[in-house]
């Protein structure tokens, strides 16, 4: 079965203005233009009195080894 993603993901249509100024600054500010968009989105809503909580991160690197009984 698999695994359910993390995030919705679904089709944004820009005004090409809209778009370079939304890349300029995620990249002043070390931010993939997709996470510039979600950031400043949390930012309206915070403004207009809606709290949405964060997720947890998605786990980086390998999954942990399996413990065994190797007692000797």
């Amino acid at each position: 079965m698999a695994k359910k993603p993390q995030k919705k993901a679904f089709a944004l249509r820009l005004d090409p203005a809209v778009h370079a100024a939304i890349e300029r600054l995620a990249a002043t500010e070390l931010r993939s233009a997709n996470a510039q968009i979600e950031m400043m989105l949390r930012d309206a809503l915070k403004t207009r009195g809606i709290d949405v909580p964060t997720s947890k991160p998605a786990r980086r690197g390998r999954p942990p080894k399996p413990e065994t009984d190797a007692k000797e």
